[in-house]
């Protein structure tokens, strides 16, 4: 294995994206949302497949607000579906995010003949490629990925600094943050929109597929390790760059020793992640597996 600097951008990357989806997935953890992510990063293809329809070529503006906007429609057909149609939340997330999936196939299939579009790379990303497309930045050439995820991390870490406290009391009470002068409900939506800007940020690094691993394994993984909301924010953000690194890291060095010639990088930082929360599970101080039994043990 030969790490090199084109390595080096892509773990860089992925660790921005990785960090940039686990801020927000923690709220969607502790709101027992986490299916959300999963139902956002699908329904937008709509939006992505409208925008290279509109202008006929794939340029990031446009995929970036159509992908949003439908991101942001899906949230809030979801809440209407549940309340509305006193249908439960979990199968209004259902029926939003495959019929917007199944229409932006049907449009992307529609269209495939006009532009040149991928449903491949929409799904599961082409970080390997990402330092092929640089901005100058100064003196730097960086690859244009990375500052579009580097710029979504800072966003959300400004909303989540600025609306800590009201978002750890809309997360935990909803209730109590109506009755302080916190409008629940447009946190609610701030989170999912959150939640879909950064899902199409990540578009690019890792599909809308693999980008559902990072918005939920690192928060969930980090919620085993404590019960407190800083501090799983913090772990979460650890677990998530440690995913990304370790994830490309086994994506060079793991298909060779089991006779693979090679693998994708975002799928490895998947496996990575899920490897870390299996950990977390079993050795956990408090809620692992193994430290549960042991505790019994000693009773």
């Amino acid at each position: 294995m030969n790490w090199t600097s084109f390595d080096t951008w892509i773990a860089i990357t992925a660790t921005l994206c990785a960090v940039s989806c686990a801020l927000p997935g923690c709220f969607l953890v502790l709101r027992k949302m986490s299916m959300m992510g999963d139902a956002i990063s699908h329904a937008v293809l709509p939006g992505l497949a409208i925008a290279f329809i509109v202008t006929g070529s794939r340029a990031s503006v446009p995929m970036f607000i159509g992908a949003a906007v439908v991101g942001i429609l899906t949230a809030l057909f979801t809440q209407w579906i549940s309340r509305f149609g006193q249908v439960d939340r979990g199968a209004a997330m259902g029926i939003v995010f495959t019929t917007l999936f199944a229409i932006g196939l049907v449009l992307i299939v529609n269209a495939a003949d006009r532009v040149d579009l991928d449903p491949g790379c929409v799904l599961y990303g082409a970080i390997e490629l990402t330092p092929l497309d640089t901005v100058k930045i100064g003196s730097l050439m960086i690859p244009r990925a990375a500052l579009v995820n580097a710029i979504i991390l800072m966003l959300n870490l400004g909303i989540i600094t600025l609306l800590y406290k009201e978002l750890r009391l809309s997360a935990f009470d909803p209730q109590l943050a109506d009755t302080l002068g916190f409008s629940s409900g447009f946190l609610h939506y701030l989170l999912m929109t959150m939640v879909a800007v950064t899902t199409v940020a990540a578009f690019e690094s890792v599909g809308s597929i693999i980008v559902i691993a990072m918005l939920i394994v690192p928060p969930a993984a980090a919620l085993l390790l404590t019960r407190r909301l800083l501090p799983m924010l913090l772990i979460s953000t650890v677990l998530a760059a440690a995913s990304a690194w370790l994830g490309h890291f086994l994506a060079m060095s793991l298909p060779k020793l089991i006779g693979f010639e090679d693998t994708t990088s975002s799928g490895m930082i998947a496996f990575a992640a899920g490897l870390l929360f299996l950990l977390a599970w079993l050795f956990a101080p408090h809620e692992g597996l193994i430290s549960r039994r042991f505790i019994k043990m000693q009773d």
